[in-house]
């Protein structure tokens, strides 16, 4: 998991957003992000890309805890509560994964543990290891 954590540390969009990773570990992965003006909409609350960025790389850190280069081929979610404050967990698991597809859903929380949001992403397995792109960096 060491290698997974270090390779994920470049993602820079999610580190610009504040997200930090709580735990991973196969098929599992949580994160963390503190609502501050920057996930704000128009309307004062977190924005929809704010939560999706979350998401999305909650499900990036399970789907390649396995260490084999996995990347999303569809994506959606769903809004169920909104949030103004406060700080925001995202727990993903793996559904499914045989073969070269694999399932993922991604829970949002606050700190009330109410669900803010659900998101489902699908996975493609390429053959690349995570440890082959770490040396080509």
């Amino acid at each position: 998991m060491e290698k997974i954590l270090e390779f994920f540390e470049n993602d820079r969009f999610a580190a610009h957003n504040n997200i930090e990773v709580v735990d991973i570990a196969p098929g599992k992965a949580t994160t963390r992000m503190e609502v501050n003006d920057i996930h704000l909409n128009g309307v004062g609350t977190v924005h929809g890309g704010a939560l999706f960025t979350m998401a999305d790389f909650t499900f990036a850190l399970a789907a390649n805890s396995h260490g084999t280069v996995t990347v999303a081929i569809n994506a959606n979610i769903s809004y169920l509560k909104a949030v103004k404050n406060g700080v925001l967990t995202a727990e993903a698991r793996e559904l499914s994964s045989g073969g070269r597809i694999a399932s993922y859903t991604v829970d949002i929380y606050d700190e009330s543990r109410d669900l803010v949001a659900v998101f489902q992403g699908m996975a493609y397995r390429k053959r690349e290891n995570i440890s082959d792109l770490m040396n080509d960096l």
